[in-house]
């Protein structure tokens, strides 16, 4: 694990073609433990710890816009001009961010059980009683209340040690992190008109199951984005990537390695 000058830690594997895989929210760089290994023989895959998260700075600002910079600056530190951007949920809105200020460090995108639109006034007042419940008692009482909305039915029943693995990691999070990246996803900008101007080849993944941004958000995305590739995931709910990793990562790998080969 790496920790570079200006905070943003990070892990790395693989060589040659770089892709960085941006986590969701409450999580770190764990999250992508699976791709890390199933896409390092293809390409060099980095996976950071967002601001707030893992080991990273728990330090403000903590807004979309300054993710999406931290993620350059740490393109910059490693030497990375253009690099495949991979964002799931809240990484996904970082994703659009980075688009929107920095497009020309794109060569691809992959938008993973993510969504364009901003926060309605329900998703509002229900992340505002998170950063109560946060700052009260915690992230570790916060996190069980998250699971039903990350994971599938079949993976709660038949995979209880995916659910575990998701707790550990959700509740060792830095509380300071978690309220902030809670405020900065509540305030952020709606992507829906930045679809539109998406011109490099996107791979859009969903799990079939997924009830925070379900499928019918993905293909509303896939409809804006023209040339976009849509992948749905049978059996994953919102955390596709850590239910169903080998499908996931053959999805990923194939679309990667149309860029590679282009």
């Amino acid at each position: 694990m790496t920790d570079d000058t200006f905070g943003l830690a990070h892990e790395e594997s693989g060589e040659g073609f770089p892709v960085i895989l941006l986590h969701g929210f409450p999580h770190d760089h764990t999250l992508w433990a699976a791709q890390m290994t199933g896409l390092e023989g293809h390409c060099r895959v980095i996976a950071p710890d967002l601001r707030g998260f893992g080991e990273s700075v728990a330090t403000p600002p903590y807004t979309i816009d300054r993710y999406a910079d931290d993620v350059i600056a740490l393109m910059d530190r490693l030497g990375i001009e253009r690099a495949v951007i991979g964002g799931l949920s809240m990484g996904g809105y970082i994703a659009f961010s980075m688009w929107r200020r920095h497009r020309a460090r794109f060569r691809g995108l992959m938008l993973i059980d993510t969504r364009a639109g901003a926060d309605g006034d329900e998703a509002k007042q229900r992340r505002a009683q998170q950063i109560e419940v946060v700052r009260r008692d915690g992230v570790a009482t916060l996190a069980p209340r998250l699971v039903e909305s990350s994971v599938s039915a079949r993976t709660r029943e038949r995979h209880p040690e995916v659910v575990e693995r998701l707790l550990a990691m959700m509740s060792r999070q830095p509380a300071e992190g978690v309220a902030g990246a809670l405020q900065a996803m509540t305030r952020r900008a709606d992507s829906t008109p930045t679809l539109k101007t998406i011109d490099v080849p996107t791979l859009i993944v969903v799990g079939a199951e997924d009830v925070a941004t379900p499928v019918e958000d993905a293909r509303k995305m896939h409809e804006a984005i023209a040339g976009s590739t849509l992948e749905i995931i049978e059996g994953a709910g919102h955390l596709s990537n850590l239910e169903r990793p080998a499908a996931v990562n053959h999805v990923m790998s194939e679309f990667i390695a149309r860029l590679i080969y282009a």
